[in-house]
């Protein structure tokens, strides 16, 4: 296939299989928020074939400090239309798919079923456990992060070869109605995300987080990475091999 010019200053990196790659892999984020704007639009620009979008909300003045998809004239608007709208626009080559429902026991597993990759940019645990849950029952890799204040965390889970999300965390947090973060630091954390996924399919696995959790604190400009492992009590992929 010929590689369009857009994808120039990334192809002495991945290569032209690498970019082949990423063009026929279909990704599923969960969570157009401020994650999921900045996780989006980088996959769109690098060239991901498909990008399967989730969310049920709309937008709302609140998000505008970091979720640069949307503008004040979107303000009640659904967020996964107007994502998808803006996502083309960035790169009109890449399939978009809007999926406005929220993530439930029922459709988690038909949904994430569609995709080769799966991004986590929730704001919930709840919700991240049961699309981790899923990921390890159909075997998806899955780039989980999350970000609050000055702060975030990274991992990658390859179901049966790392620990899964519920390894590192066996309890739910708490549920926090407000999350206080700065936009940037977002940013931040929503670029890494991509970062992995563009390794996943152009690198070895050694070269991503897999079995690995990136602790990033802003405020200080500390970045700690820890060696995780799997839990053989863990209830969701402590029997896998």
């Amino acid at each position: 296939m010929d590689i369009p010019k857009r994808y120039l200053r990334q192809l002495p990196i991945i290569g032209k299989e690498g970019q082949e790659k990423i063009a026929k892999t279909s990704v599923l984020v969960v969570g157009v928020g401020g994650l999921g704007s900045i996780v989006t639009t980088y996959l769109a620009l690098a060239g991901f074939g498909r990008i399967i979008i989730v969310d049920n909300e709309t937008v709302e003045e609140s998000n505008l400090n970091r979720q640069f998809l949307y503008r004040d004239s979107d303000i009640g608007k659904t967020k996964v239309l107007v994502a998808a709208k803006r996502l083309k626009e960035h790169n009109p080559n890449v399939e978009v798919i809007p999926i406005n429902e929220k993530l439930t026991k029922y459709n988690v597993e038909r949904i994430v079923s569609m995709a080769d990759i799966v991004i986590d940019a929730l704001d919930n645990w709840e919700t991240r456990f049961l699309l981790n849950d899923a990921c390890v029952k159909l075997q998806k890799p899955f780039v989980h992060a999350g970000v609050e204040s000055f702060y975030g965390q990274l991992t990658t889970i390859i179901p049966g070869k790392t620990p899964c999300l519920r390894c590192i965390i066996p309890k739910t947090p708490p549920r926090k109605e407000f999350i206080p973060v700065i936009g940037a630091v977002v940013g931040v954390i929503g670029s890494l995300e991509v970062i992995e996924a563009i390794k996943l399919i152009t690198m070895s696995k050694e070269k991503t987080l897999a079995g690995k959790l990136l602790l990033v604190n802003l405020l200080d400009y500390e970045f700690n990475l820890l060696e995780i492992k799997r839990r053989p009590d863990c209830p969701v992929c402590g029997k896998l091999d």
